[in-house]
């Protein structure tokens, strides 16, 4: 008997093991693809060839990314909307700027872990970079509103920013706001978080539990996988209201781009990043999934599979960077006092 139950065992683990190599092959031919293991691939896939990385770019573009003197109030950063402790959003509904202001067209922030992943920047796919992206925010009235010159003169007023700057790109380094935008962007490319969806896409069949297989089996199914594929999980254009009306479509007078085309927000880490769509109007990650259901794929998503497919959305939650929250450099009596009007 115990050895019919040893085999019997070994048969289950067998089964088990061909059934993930199943759902892995429909996973991939799907479209969806793994956060590369190998980190010379990774590299390849993150990198900007026309700025590579280096160890002083990223802890530049750190500071910068975290520096709240950039905005014209000295109060907000890049860090404010895009919080990295809090899966790289700041957790309601519409971002909120310079005096307080909630963004005009009520747009929710998205996260900016994996954004490098993305194939267009911002709601309406405006920027293909995200360098191009970190330029907005900082210059946008509602946001950071400080001009490109002020930018630029606060951080060359600082004769440590100054100093790492020719550290990083050279004696001869002439400090222009794109250059600190580009910097930035460099940072943000290292905030890639791989997590067992992308353990079980790159071989590992035990990497997901049984109810996260057939979270991700529905996710195909369904069709989910139509729009939120690739490695990002997302970060395309797509078009929305495909199959009915979104019920909050007229809060904020966001319609998308000139053709109707909105991102596809990425999935990744997609439990962490409430509230959801891109007014920020849905709270609930199940209630999402049914929304996104009946909106885009024209189908009704019961509880059970609404609750399979979060269950295995939660699976894409990964593991984040160890980043420590920067000394900054001190002002100088050159810089730019904060202006709060």
């Amino acid at each position: 008997m115990k050895k019919l139950n040893i085999v019997l065992s070994g048969l289950l683990v067998a089964s088990v093991g061909f059934a993930g190599e199943n759902l892995m092959m429909k996973a991939k031919n799907a479209g969806l693809k793994p956060i590369p293991q190998s980190k010379l691939k990774l590299l390849k896939l993150v990198d900007d060839p026309a700025n590579p990385m280096t160890d002083a770019k990223i802890e530049l573009g750190k500071k910068l990314y975290f520096d709240p003197r950039l905005s014209k109030s000295g109060i907000i950063s890049c860090n404010t909307c895009h919080n990295l402790g809090l899966g790289g959003v700041d957790g309601i509904s519409a971002a909120i700027g310079h005096k307080w202001t909630a963004n005009p067209h009520h747009l929710n922030s998205p996260t900016v872990y994996n954004s490098v992943l993305n194939s267009a920047q911002f709601w309406d796919g405006r920027a293909a970079h995200l360098e191009d992206q970190a330029q907005g925010p900082m210059q946008a009235a509602p946001e950071m509103a400080s001009p490109a010159k002020s930018v630029a003169n606060k951080v060359k007023s600082i004769p440590k920013y100054v100093n790492e700057f020719k550290k990083a790109y050279g004696e001869n380094v002439k400090i222009t706001f794109k250059l600190i935008a580009d910097t930035i962007g460099v940072f943000e490319r290292t905030l890639i978080t791989p997590s067992r969806y992308d353990d079980f896409l790159n071989g590992h069949p035990n990497a997901l539990t049984k109810t996260e297989k057939e979270g991700l089996n529905l996710f195909i199914d369904k069709g989910c996988a139509s729009c939120h594929n690739n490695i990002g999980v997302g970060g395309t254009m797509q078009p929305f209201e495909v199959a009915n009306k979104y019920k909050f479509e007229n809060v904020g007078d966001f319609k998308g781009n000139k053709n109707g085309m909105v991102k596809t927000p990425t999935l990744r880490n997609i439990e962490e990043t409430a509230p959801y769509f891109h007014n920020g109007m849905v709270w609930s990650l199940k209630e999402a999934v049914k929304d996104m259901g009946s909106i885009q794929l024209g189908l009704k998503i019961n509880d059970e599979e609404a609750g399979k497919i979060a269950t295995f959305l939660k699976a894409l939650t990964g593991k984040k960077p160890n980043i420590t929250y920067p000394q900054l450099p001190a002002s100088t009596s050159k810089t730019q006092k904060p202006d709060m009007n």
